[in-house]
This record gives C-alpha cells, sequence and structure tokens, in this order.
C-alpha cells in the first residue's frame, strides 16, 4: 500500500491532501470566537496601549487604524489563497506552492516560532493576573507578590501550559466551547469598563476628561516618523491572531469560504473594539505622565490594572478577571496555528513524519501540540531563569517575526495568482493589489524594526557586543530556522526537491 499522502480531488490543489483532522467541526461564528480569543483584546489592550501612548499620545486612535489597514489587506489575500487552497498549513503550505519548499518553509518556521514564543508570554501573564486576582478576592496584597517567586512563577506556569495543552489535544469541539464562555466575558467587561470611563466624562468625575476631537485620527499628525513607525509596529502586533482562523480550515464547515469570512469579520470586530475602548481611555485619562494619566510611564505596563479601580469603582475585580481569561483563553487557542502549522509540515515530510500524527480519538494533531507545548514551557523556563529581560525582548522582537511571516504571505497570494490577477476588477482588487500594498507595508516594517532593532536602548536597553538584544534575538530565531531548514534538507530531501508538495 502507498504510504503517500491523500490527495484532495481538486482541479486547483492537485497536490494538497487531507490529514485526518475532524471536518465541520466548526462553523463561522465558532472560527470568529477562537479568532477574537487568539488575539485576546483585554490582555493586549492592557499590555499595549500605554507604550503606544507613550510614542504617539492622543493619536492613538490614528495609529490603531492604520495598523488595522495592512491586517485586513493581507487578510484579503489569505482569503483568496485560502479559497483555492483550504489547507491547515497556511503560510507554510501557501509560500511553498508559489513560492517553492524554501521560501515555504520559512514561512512556516516563522509562523511556529511567533507562536512558541507568545505562548510563553501568555502563560506567564495568566499566571501574574492569576495571583494578583488571588490578592483581590482575599484581600492579601501579599498573594499578589507570589508571582515574583521565582520557582513557583515556573511551576504554575508550566501548570498553565499544560492545562491548554490538554485541552488543545481535545479538539476543536472542546476548544469551541471552553472559548465561547471566556470571550464573552472579557468582551463584556471592556465594554462595561468603556461605558463606565465615558460615564466619568459626562458627569465630571474623571481624572483628565479630554475631548475628542478630529485630530486624533490623523496619522500625518505624529511627530515623527520614528515615533510613527514604532506605533504602527506595536499596532500590528495587537491585531495579530487573527489568521488562526484560516488554520483550522479543514475542520470548518464549508472550508473554502468559512475560514476566509471569519478572518476578515474577526478583524473588523477587534478593530471596534480597540476604538471603542482606546477613546474611552483617552478621554477618562488624558495623556499626561502624572498620576492616572495613560503616559505615566508608570502605568504603562498594565495599563487596566491601574485605570480598572477608579473607573469601575468595586467591580474592578471584573477587570483582573477578564484579563487573566483573555490571557488563558488565547494561551489555548494560540495552540491551534503552531501545532496544525507543524501537522503539515510533518504530513507533507517537511520535518519528522512523526509531527503528522492524529489522535484517533480527538481527530487533532497529538504530536504536534504536545511538541507545542514542550517547546513553549522550555523557551519560558530558559529565558526566565537566564534573565527577564531577554523573555521580554524576545517578546518584542515578535512583531519582526509576524511581519515576516505575513509578508512572505501576501506577497505568495500575489505570486501564485499572477496570471489571473488583470481578468476583471474583483481578481485584480483581492489577488493582486489588496495583498501587494499590505505584504509590502509589512516587510517595510520588518526591515525599518530591524534597523531600530540594532540600538542598545531599543526594548529593554540590553546588548551584545553593543548589538541591541532585540535585533540579536528576533533575527537570531530567523536564522536559527535557516539552520534547522538546512538539517531537513540533509534529512528529508524528497519535500526540498518539490516531490511530496
Amino acid at each position: 500500500m502507498s504510504t503517500a499522502p491523500k490527495t484532495v480531488q481538486s482541479k486547483e490543489s492537485p497536490t494538497l491532501s487531507e490529514k485526518g483532522l475532524k471536518a465541520g467541526s466548526v462553523g463561522l461564528i465558532g472560527a470568529v470566537v477562537i479568532g477574537v480569543s487568539c488575539i485576546a483584546p483585554a490582555y493586549t489592550l492592557t499590555a499595549a496601549l500605554g507604550p503606544t501612548v507613550s510614542e504617539v499620545g492622543v493619536h492613538l486612535p490614528a495609529i490603531f487604524l492604520v495598523g488595522f489597514i495592512p491586517m485586513l489587506l493581507v487578510a484579503l489575500g489569505y482569503r483568496e489563497l485560502n479559497n483555492a487552497m483550504p489547507d491547515a498549513g497556511t503560510s507554510f503550505t501557501w509560500a511553498t506552492r508559489a513560492f517553492g519548499p524554501w521560501i515555504g518553509w520559512m514561512g512556516g518556521w516563522g509562523l511556529i516560532a511567533a507562536t512558541i514564543i507568545v505562548l510563553s508570554n501568555l502563560a506567564a501573564v495568566a499566571v501574574d493576573f492569576f495571583y494578583l486576582m488571588l490578592a483581590q478576592i482575599f484581600s492579601n496584597p501579599e498573594l499578589g507578590e507570589l508571582s515574583k517567586v521565582l520557582p513557583l512563577n515556573i511551576a504554575t506556569t508550566l501548570v498553565f501550559i499544560a492545562l491548554a495543552c490538554w485541552i488543545s489535544y481535545r479538539g476543536m469541539e472542546t476548544t469551541k466551547g471552553v472559548q465561547y464562555v471566556l470571550v464573552a466575558f472579557q468582551l463584556l467587561v471592556l465594554g462595561w469598563f468603556a461605558v463606565s470611563a465615558f460615564a466619568h466624562v459626562a458627569n465630571g468625575t474623571a481624572f483628565d476628561a479630554t475631548a475628542i476631537s478630529p485630530d486624533w485620527f490623523n496619522p500625518f499628525a505624529v511627530d515623527s516618523f520614528s515615533s510613527f513607525a514604532a506605533g504602527v509596529s506595536l499596532s500590528i502586533f495587537i491585531y495579530w491572531g487573527w489568521d488562526v482562523t484560516l488554520t483550522m480550515n479543514e475542520e470548518t464547515k464549508n472550508p473554502e469560504k468559512t475560514p476566509g469570512r471569519a478572518a476578515t469579520i474577526t478583524v473588523l470586530v477587534i478593530v471596534i473594539i480597540y476604538m471603542t475602548v482606546a477613546l474611552a481611555t483617552l478621554s477618562f485619562a488624558g495623556v499626561g505622565e502624572t498620576g492616572l494619566g495613560a503616559g505615566n510611564p508608570e502605568n504603562q505596563s498594565s495599563i487596566f490594572a491601574v485605570l480598572a479601580g477608579p473607573v469601575m469603582g468595586p467591580f474592578a475585580i471584573l477587570m483582573s478577571l477578564a484579563i487573566l481569561s483573555s490571557s488563558a483563553a488565547s494561551l489555548q487557542s494560540t495552540f491551534v496555528s503552531p501545532a496544525r502549522t507543524l501537522l503539515a509540515m510533518g504530513h507533507y515530510r517537511a520535518i519528522s513524519p512523526k509531527f503528522g500524527k492524529i489522535s484517533p480519538t480527538y481527530k487533532s494533531p497529538s504530536f504536534a501540540t504536545i511538541a507545542a507545548a514542550i517547546a513553549a514551557a522550555a523557551f519560558y523556563v530558559i529565558t526566565r531563569t537566564v534573565s527577564e529581560n531577554a523573555l521580554w525582548d524576545t517578546i518584542t522582537a515578535l512583531g519582526m517575526m509576524i511581519c515576516f511571516y505575513y509578508g512572505i504571505t501576501a506577497l505568495a497570494c500575489v505570486w501564485f495568482f499572477r496570471a489571473e490577477a488583470f481578468r476583471g476588477a474583483r481578481a485584480f482588487f483581492f489577488k493582486f493589489l489588496a495583498p501587494l500594498v499590505g505584504g509590502v507595508i509589512l516587510l517595510v516594517m520588518f526591515v525599518k524594526t530591524a534597523m531600530d532593532s540594532l540600538d542598545p536602548e531599543y526594548g529593554s536597553g540590553s546588548s551584545v557586543g553593543g548589538i541591541g538584544l532585540v535585533f540579536v534575538l528576533g533575527m537570531g530565531v530567523i536564522l536559527l530556522g535557516v539552520v534547522v531548514m538546512l538539517v531537513m534538507y540533509r534529512l528529508r530531501p524528497e519535500f526540498f526537491e518539490g516531490k511530496v508538495l
């Protein structure tokens, strides 16, 4: 009996093949919920609002809109690729079909590396807010300090990763059920926060009531291009994660259409949430650098931890619970992308075939899910033990990896459809113009971020041989991918010779 992958009978994708995932287990609403969960709006906003305000001040809404544009354009390109080639390998598979196995392999590596790194960060944030929640419930501030005890912090983080891995291992049905509850709760609390903040402004009880101005939406009013680029880089990070809806394409109902629609809807839902909360925060707190001001450096690591009490009063604990549920939900749903990309790479023999194994009970990527959890756990333990700066600078370097693999995938859309791009207005816009502009913007941001991060002052201020640690870590992860790829070329030459995909 042949061991070759079972092929999908499709004239558009004759060499793509099914991997044994549970088909039809996720509908449009479920896919959007998982997409929103992966982006984690409550966690992302509390971490990103302060730093973005420090760069661009009251022009925060403009920067959020500018960051939204390339995400939407790239999402449209992803949708076209998915319509033609619904495959769980997404960036890896599509870039391989468009540009060949070498660029395709690196596209897959970029996605896997970025998601593995962010898994460890999400677990760390969930642990911090878990102990903060205990401190608030029991009115004992000392409980909140337990997250700073390194052995306990690491042990708790590993428990969170293991729990998220277990839920993911049980397949999309379990994942979907958990996400409905966690996503609904965090969106409810964010809405409560925004309404309460606007109510304080209307009642004259806001900290620094600031009238919303049309100038806030003007990106050209930002002081310098460096501040503008830094703000856009941060805003690209806050939208990242919508592509999880595409990696579920072999498990969704109507796989050619549903994942692409879910990606577009997810990005639109997220921009509405972000704009509403950003306007509420600026209106209530202003951008001052003292007190509750959004520009206060002491508030930037977690803006909601500072503002939840003044805005929501005795219900502030709900914000801690929302951020905990947001980071925990995203930790769990983020497992979907690396596990299915590893599954596809194993299935098409770009890496060990072990990664192509499917759980016979849950129809999920069994080996790949566990491998992703082990990698995330190992990354956290090593970086957290060696240096906390290394952990946070790697998170800062995520922007480079995100722009890298999104940019490759967007341009893969342009190249793959080059023969039909000028056959009509729709094809020209969706298969050529939108992904081209989105991809070029992201690759320009990749180069700009790489150049800026050469400065040791970028990120934590740490350096290696006079070169910024963020640059060393970001480029180091990409170069590690090249090394692993060359090893795989020696071990799995059939993929790199184009015999499999």
